[in-house]
């Protein structure tokens, strides 16, 4: 299936601090575009790569399940470590999710981490449900364009296939066992109204992870997708300067095309 526009991936290539950046289920590269470009703006490599079975319809993400989007971000972080002298690793939603994995898994592979409003449960009477309901039930409703902002809008899925989110109800389970591997400095952005993930799944992330060095914001007039919303510039401030303080070149780089 030929890919929505606007959901292609987006890399550029820039000086010797890279930069993974992880969308959310459902969604698509679009979401995080503005901050990928930020970045590469102010000389970052970066990476924004599309999931399997995302920015298509939401039939192809049927046949996908988290092995096949934590292997596509694992893939470009090995990519961008053999390019770069630092890499960090960021990502809204369940990319929050996977790129606190990618930092459990290669240590200091990956010098710091930032989520904004990232997953760590699925929620509700659905979480019970999925293992039987998504033998029933093939979809239901979408949860895209969690956002305060006027006119702005996600390039999401309108429905959420069963079979993906029980497989990402297993992955937020794996990875809580996981989060105390996480040591690397780490910003956490969430939104004081998030219809989508609730405070609960930040607290228990920080309450979890092994990382010493913890900055948590409070995006004050944002909802879920903060990234396209009113904090967004505050989210790529933010960001930009945790990584400047880990590796003082961001930013004194220059920049180069973007591809």
């Amino acid at each position: 299936m030929p890919v929505l526009p606007g959901a292609e991936p987006y890399r550029h290539e820039g000086g010797e601090v890279g930069v993974l950046l992880c969308h959310g289920f459902t969604g698509s590269p679009q979401s995080l575009r503005p901050w990928a470009e930020h970045h590469a703006a102010h000389g970052l490599t970066v990476s924004l790569p599309l999931l399997p079975g995302h920015g298509t319809r939401w039939e192809d993400m049927q046949l996908t399940g988290w092995q096949d989007w934590y292997a596509e971000v694992d893939r470009e972080l090995r990519l961008l470590r053999e390019r770069c002298a630092r890499v960090f690793v960021a990502g809204l939603s369940m990319g929050g999710a996977l790129a606190l994995r990618l930092a459990a898994k290669h240590g200091e592979g990956v010098a710091g981490v930032v989520v904004v409003n990232p997953a760590n449960r699925v929620h509700g009477l659905s979480a019970y449900a999925l293992p039987v309901a998504r033998h029933l039930v093939r979809t239901r409703k979408g949860i895209a364009s969690d956002i305060a902002k006027p006119g702005a809008a996600e390039l999401g899925y309108d429905r959420v296939p069963l079979h993906a989110a029980h497989s990402l109800r297993t992955f937020f389970r794996l990875l809580d066992g996981e989060l105390p591997q996480v040591t690397q400095p780490l910003l956490l952005l969430h939104s004081a109204r998030d219809h989508v993930v609730p405070p609960a799944d930040s607290a228990r992330l920080l309450s979890r992870v092994s990382s010493r060095d913890v900055t948590e914001v409070v995006l004050e007039q944002s909802h879920h997708v903060a990234t396209l919303d009113f904090d967004a510039d505050r989210i790529f401030e933010e960001s930009l300067a945790f990584m400047g303080r880990l590796a003082p070149s961001v930013g004194k780089e220059g920049t180069a095309s973007v591809g």
